[in-house]
């Protein structure tokens, strides 16, 4: 392997920095036609667990610690910037999930969206598409199709997502980013830090960090085609795709753009949901993205950046809301259509002695529009024109380099500030009309140190490395609060072959301006429906719901264990083994998850007035947005309950489990390489909705992430040919919303994935042609009780209703 690299490095007149145990053992397979310094490389490692990466004519080899570690003792590692700190060269103490390109096209992922909800770590709940009518919002929606990361099941909105370490516009009214308008085909790999990290990052870092990383210096042009269905039925998918890139003498820019059209998933496809009629399990898709990056050395201590990025989407839903599944008799079509676009310039200037400055700004706009048409007796009843608009802007400088030596090596410093705004404008025509248009400004400033107190230079005996890492970032949101969250890390490794990582850390979120400034709302409803019982037949309750422009930020403290282990005697194995605790207080919620228990369950009764006085009634309904007369004309007199479920800081939280990653690659021979990999999570998370109210559990039940969960792959290559086969395991979920508690959702899927390089010359050249079958077993979600009667009867929060999907691809390299 170490000379195939050598040869490919010379080959493209390039320098090559790796680490030798890091290639021993390995054998190169052979390679035949030409091909791109990025993807000579990238098929020599196909299997191994190593990275590359091209960085000014510089090829560095990294695996997924050790060899950046070993990188960072030398000056090659100072253009590797890793995700969860600002400095260069440096290892995060916190437990980091890497997936590369490979990755994704080994498990037969063409889409962000898909990558993330595959994560053990994260839920397929919060903003995610095919997320069901009958999630509570608090759990999940779906609004425009779009998809994000909720690691821990905490919210999309309490995972910050960057894109090549750059912030985006937030997409809907939930406070998160769209991963899905970022066309993977220009992606290297996806970083993921699972700890809280708002001391590097500032609000939404509570659950963790990703960071989309972009591929740098792509030269030649990669054309792509999909063709896939499900075998059940909808989700044909049409997916065509094309990168062209050129690196010259001191810079290299590239573009990339992705076209997908996917059908529809209806419920009479499916037969847990054959009598739901047309109602949309997965909507029917069109995208269009486009991105670009480039750098331009300007002069030679002087780099210019930009990153760039667009997104058109439409898409169409079919929402019945009778038992015969006709929405024209009573149900609603939504038709959202989503336009995001962002650009992100950054100037980055070496001013000597290792030190750097770097000036980076963003500028974007994500605006979801929705046309929502609702039919009552086979005649259109009312049509709401709607939308949430969301803009971003920010700058940041910042300074980062060598602090003084000590005798494990360089400490390094970065300190810096920034100024962010964020703007949030919503309407609503008819129904229940509304109209916001707000803003939030940030000012903060931060500073990180990394104390190499041993290194392995120094031969100390049972200390082969030993660092102190601590950061601060201070953030000032006028009108809401001002907060410092600190952190501090600690890697000890005892000897060559494990380590121990420590982390502990305080983080936060600022409340979204959709929690606070969304409308006041009432419902007058039987009181039955709000779980009332014994009343008279025409007893009423006003529930009461909307935002709260007091809210003050989310809160939380974090901890994290991790026991590395790299052992020198069994090249190419990894092992990673993390306990996570976090303690979150303050959570904004509407504190009744089922406004049906609302009377009946007594954990609510703090929020319940059943009592209420002509001036409590009147106060319920004094500056509504809306008043919803579900029982008809209003009567004072029949009220007897008044439900007030507006966003409070209300809920603690407590998370805390174990995450096991394991990946082994070894040479069988004869240019074969077999790669083993397993991430499995286990979660414990309760929450309390106010001091005087008992723990509750979340992970395990339904709308929840389950208690277990684990994925595991294993792929054979051989030269030209891979093979991979990857079993992915979903705990069950037991529902609480009815007596007797049941127990569902429990699924085991088998996917398998076939990939082969033609590298013979002639029209065929170049070519990888795949086949992927996703869910070969046609495994089906677990029937739940419903509701009402239009309600899904699966959790599609942990739930597909895709089934087997069946896809062909073929790209080819120009």
């Amino acid at each position: 392997m170490a000379e195939a690299l050598r040869e490919a490095a010379a080959a493209s007149r390039m320098e090559i920095f790796f680490v030798p145990a890091d290639v021993a053992g390995l054998t190169a397979p052979s390679l035949q036609g030409q091909f791109t310094p990025q993807v000579a490389v990238d098929r020599l490692l196909a299997g191994t667990g190593l990275h590359a990466r091209i960085t000014d004519g510089t090829i560095f080899i990294r695996g997924r610690d050790g060899a950046a570690d070993a990188l960072a003792t030398g000056a090659a590692a100072t253009a590797i910037v890793v995700t969860g700190s600002r400095l260069k060269g440096v290892t995060s103490p916190s437990p980091t999930i890497v997936l590369d390109q490979e990755d994704m096209r080994n498990a037969g992922q063409t889409n962000l969206g898909d990558v993330v909800r595959s994560i053990p770590e994260s839920f397929g709940g919060g903003q995610n598409v095919g997320v069901g009518l009958n999630v509570p919002s608090a759990s999940g929606v779906n609004v425009g199709s779009g998809s994000s990361i909720n690691l821990r099941g905490l919210g999309s909105d309490a995972t910050l997502t960057l894109l090549n370490g750059h912030r985006l516009a937030y997409n809907v009214s939930r406070q998160s980013v769209d991963v899905s308008a970022i066309p993977m085909l220009a992606v290297d790999r996806l970083e993921i830090v699972a700890d809280g990290a708002s001391a590097i990052y500032g609000s939404d870092a509570v659950a963790g960090v990703a960071n989309i990383i972009l591929k740098r210096d792509f030269d030649g042009v990669s054309t792509s085609a999909r063709l896939g269905m499900s075998t059940d039925g909808g989700n044909e998918q049409q997916q065509y795709g094309v990168i062209v890139g050129k690196k010259w003498g001191r810079g290299g820019a590239f573009i990339a753009y992705d076209f997908e059209r996917d059908t529809a998933i209806e419920a009479r496809q499916r037969s847990y949901t054959a009598s739901y009629g047309a109602q949309s399990l997965f909507p029917a898709v069109k995208r269009h993205n486009l991105i670009m990056s480039g750098h331009q050395a300007l002069t030679a201590d002087l780099t210019f950046s930009l990153d760039a990025l667009y997104n058109h989407r439409t898409s169409l839903y079919n929402y019945p809301l009778n038992a015969t599944g006709d929405y024209r008799q009573l149900g609603t079509l939504l038709f959202p259509r989503n336009t995001s676009f962002a650009l992100a310039p950054s100037l980055d200037w070496s001013v000597g002695q290792g030190w750097s400055l770097s000036l980076a700004g963003m500028y974007g706009k994500d605006k979801t529009h929705y046309d929502s048409d609702t039919y009552i007796g086979g005649s259109l009843f009312s049509s709401v024109r709607a939308c949430y608009c969301n803009d971003a802007q920010s700058i940041e400088l910042n300074a980062t380099g060598p602090l003084m030596q000590l005798p494990g090596g360089e400490a390094k410093l970065a300190v810096g500030g920034g100024y962010r705004r964020n703007g949030f404008h919503a309407y609503r025509t008819t129904g229940s009309p509304q109209n916001i248009n707000v803003s939030q400004d940030s000012y903060y400033g931060f500073a990180e140190l990394n104390l190499p107190l041993v290194s392995r230079m120094m031969d100390v005996r049972f200390v082969d490395q030993l660092t102190f890492s601590g950061a601060i970032r201070y953030e000032d949101y006028p009108g809401i609060d001002k907060i410092a969250t600190p952190k501090l890390g600690l890697i000890y490794a005892p000897t060559p072959d494990f380590s121990l990582k420590g982390s502990w850390g305080k983080s936060f979120k600022a409340p979204t301006m959709f929690q606070q400034y969304s409308g006041k709302f009432v419902s007058v409803t039987a009181v039955r429906n709000v779980g009332g019982l014994g009343y008279p037949a025409n007893a009423t309750a006003l529930l009461v719901t909307g935002g709260n422009p007091d809210l003050k930020p989310e809160r939380a403290t974090s901890w994290t264990g991790t026991l590395d282990l790299h052992p020198r005697a069994v090249p190419g194995l990894q092992i990673e083994l993390s306990y996570f605790d976090i303690a979150y207080r303050d959570r904004i919620v509407a504190p009744i998850t089922y406004s049906s228990q609302s009377l009946s369950n007594p954990i609510y009764a703090d929020l319940i007035n059943v009592s209420p006085s002509e001036a409590d009634k009147a106060s319920a309904l004094a500056n509504t947005e809306s008043i919803n007369y579900l029982t008809g004309a209003y009567d004072p007199a029949t009220v007897v309950a008044i439900v007030d479920n507006r966003n409070a800081n209300a809920t603690r939280q407590n998370i805390k489990g174990v995450d096991l990653s394991v990946r082994y690659a070894l040479a069988l021979g004869g240019g074969q390489r077999l790669t083993l990999s397993a991430n499995g999570s286990y979660l414990h998370s309760t929450q309390k909705l106010s001091a005087s109210q008992p723990l509750v559990a979340l992970a395990g039940t339904i709308f929840n992430p389950p208690h277990y969960r684990s994925r595991g792959a294993v792929t054979w290559t051989n030269g030209a040919t891979s093979l991979s086969s990857i079993l992915s395991y979903m705990g069950s979920t037991e529902d609480l919303r009815f007596t007797p508690v049941t127990r569902s959702g429990e699924m085991t899927t088998i996917d398998l994935t076939a990939r082969h390089h033609i590298g013979e010359a002639g029209l065929l050249s170049n070519m990888d042609v795949g086949l992927t079958l996703l869910n070969i077993l046609n495994e089906k979600p677990g029937v739940v009780r419903r509701s009402q009667v239009y309600d899904l009867p699966y959790d599609s929060t942990n739930n597909s209703a895709i089934g087997r999907f069946v896809s062909l691809s073929i790209t080819k390299h120009w």
